[in-house]
């Protein structure tokens, strides 16, 4: 059983004041709705109070700027500055740099196959944090799909809805690829995101689940 000290309380509030203004795509739910989402599914599949901490800071660096890591590894130890880091795919000041849509573009393709790469080989400590991000960001999709939003959901996404849909479907096979009866809550835990990702592609009305990669068209 994990338990929650004062650390937990400062990490929540560190999440709090450094997205302050940053609300979720497309709507005016606050950021750190987010962040206590995903720290909420670690614990729920058996995560340390450290993963916990790190699941409410995974997307400081990302969307609040990558002068944050010092901070953190200060506040919260190694350990959790480290799961953060593994969880960043691209800090505030690089997705600034791109200008143009196509630009835009490319370097979210660039990103997100490296992104992909790194799960498959990163430590378990940090893809537990890393696929509860993905477990809660897909269901929101889910939620919008079968809600008001509907197919325009995809609209607020860079790569639309065919590079959405490939990205996600490429994370589900690797969290497949990484779980093992041996760990059988993050065994839960990738089966319930593929379930995710399958109904998404389902009310997307993709006709079959294609996985991003480097020979794959996306338009």
């Amino acid at each position: 059983m994990t338990s929650l000290t004062h650390r937990y309380a400062q990490a929540v509030d560190y999440a709090r004041i450094a997205h302050a203004a940053q609300f979720r795509k497309g709507s005016q739910i606050p950021y750190i709705y987010h962040l206590l989402g995903v720290s909420s599914l670690v614990l729920e599949y058996g995560g340390t109070e450290g993963q916990a901490i790190a699941g409410l800071l995974h997307d400081v660096l990302e969307d609040c700027g990558a002068a944050h890591e010092a901070t953190i590894r200060a506040q919260f130890g190694d350990a959790v500055a480290n799961i953060v880091n593994d969880c960043t795919d691209g800090t505030a000041e690089s997705k600034t740099r791109p200008k143009s849509d196509a630009d835009k573009f490319a370097n979210w393709i660039e990103r997100k196959l490296v992104y992909i790469a790194h799960i498959a080989t990163e430590d378990e400590g940090s893809l537990l944090v890393s696929a509860c991000d993905k477990l809660h960001n897909a269901r929101a999709i889910l939620a919008d799909l079968q809600g008001t939003a509907g197919p325009d959901v995809f609209n607020r996404f860079t790569a639309g809805r065919l590079g959405t849909l490939q990205y996600y479907e490429a994370i589900a096979r690797v969290l497949l690829e990484r779980a093992s009866p041996a760990n059988p809550r993050f065994l839960e835990l990738a089966r319930e995101f593929d379930r995710t990702v399958g109904q998404i592609h389902q009310l997307a009305g993709a006709e079959e689940r294609i996985a991003l990669g480097k020979n794959t068209l996306v338009s």
